[in-house]
């Protein structure tokens, strides 16, 4: 038999930080969603209680710059909204309006989803 230890609670990736997992760089879109400039818009309804929203994910604004472009989005779209890490969801299914005014502000806009 070895002396070679299988397990031990005394040294390890968590004790000694040697595979520490940086997220400082972790992009601010969906799992799954590509981060290549483009914006999405899509429609989703999963995790909210069965109401339906319009999600917009990809802009490459700054926190001020996304909370103006969302008060205007539910300005124009009549609805409510929030701002939420990096995402903008609006109320509703608003899809084709957003992408509209996404659009008019600029922004390459893909719808997304199904």
């Amino acid at each position: 038999m070895s002396d070679k230890i299988v397990y031990s609670t005394e040294t390890g990736p968590a004790k000694d930080g040697s595979k520490k997992v940086s997220h400082k760089n972790a992009s601010r879109s969906q799992p799954g969603m590509k981060n290549d400039g483009i914006v999405r818009v899509q429609r989703e309804s999963k995790g909210r209680g069965g109401k339906t929203v319009s999600v917009i994910y990809g802009l490459p604004l700054k926190e001020p710059e996304l909370s103006s472009l969302a008060a205007k989005l539910k300005q124009r779209c009549g609805t409510g909204g929030a701002v939420k890490d990096g995402v903008i969801i609006i109320q509703g299914d608003k899809v084709d309006t957003v992408i509209k005014i996404i659009t008019g502000e600029g922004f390459k806009v893909k719808r997304a989803g199904g």
